[in-house]
């Protein structure tokens, strides 16, 4: 099936995107319709993914399915002067955080079109990615088996309710800024007792990339593998005290907890 897409709001997250697209589709894309205020942002589409710099309306018309990437407070905005130029026949996939498809669909009257919602996250630029999709009331099975074929190549797709899309945006949207932090603390704490900066990183990234492998592997609850790990009055047990007392556990029930809670504002 040839796909012609086009992209209102050419941000970070429309570009990882793309990547994983374009590494799914592969010949079977045809163009790529851009739009955006930023002109630095339309240059550096059209030198990565051959994309054509067009008016809105052009891209709408041209256009199959539609990748809505502005913020959250921009969606109307970025939308509310494209009204007259959409039907049923298009695919609205958007990409805004906490945006409710009910919310989409009743701008535009009796010109809606097949609105989809999904949470991609940043692993996608290296095909190692989670993107979450649910449907509006426009949307059918088929669209939603379409569109997540375009993510064959990003990592992994997953269809969900979209009661739950808040809490995906918490764990897996957010997630990669999670485990970043966890990283550069557990290199700093590498350097703090004496290693390298190289070394440091050589081991840290090494191990957790390991750790996630292996439970992949495994499909052990990661509560048994870290049992494995922690041998009565040894290294790691004395280790794993200090990350408990200092509240680790609470702090990431905490930290998607809020998370959640700024996706349902945001929306």
């Amino acid at each position: 099936m040839t796909w012609t897409l086009g992209v209102i709001g050419c941000g970070k997250m429309s570009h990882a995107f793309l990547q994983g697209i374009c590494r799914s589709v592969g010949q079977d894309l045809e163009s790529i319709c851009i739009y955006d205020p930023d002109e630095s942002r339309l240059r550096l589409f059209e030198a990565d993914f051959k994309a054509v710099t067009v008016s809105k309306a052009d891209l709408i018309a041209r256009s199959d399915l539609i990748i809505l990437g502005v913020k959250p407070n921009q969606v109307r905005e970025a939308l509310e002067d494209t009204l007259v130029y959409w039907h049923e026949d298009k695919i609205l996939l958007s990409i805004a955080a906490g945006v409710r498809s009910s919310y989409l669909e009743q701008l535009f009257s009796d010109r809606v079109p097949r609105v989809i919602r999904a949470m991609p996250n940043t692993p996608c630029l290296v095909g190692e990615g989670m993107v979450a999709l649910c449907a509006g009331r426009s949307a059918n099975a088929a669209d939603l088996v379409r569109v997540e074929s375009l993510f064959l190549a990003s990592g992994k797709a997953i269809i969900v309710k979209e009661q739950d899309m808040d809490a995906v945006t918490a764990v897996s949207g957010s997630g990669p800024a999670y485990v970043f932090l966890v990283v550069e603390a557990m290199i700093d704490a590498a350097v703090n007792v004496g290693l390298s900066s190289a070394v440091a990183r050589e081991l840290v990234l090494q191990t957790v990339k390991g750790s996630v492998l292996m439970l992949e592997a495994s499909g052990e609850h990661p509560a048994l593998l870290k049992q494995q790990v922690s041998s009565p009055g040894g290294t790691t047990i004395a280790g794993l005290r200090e990350l408990e007392a200092h509240g680790i556990r609470q702090a990431f029930f905490d930290a998607v907890e809020a998370a959640r809670n700024r996706s349902i504002e945001l929306g």
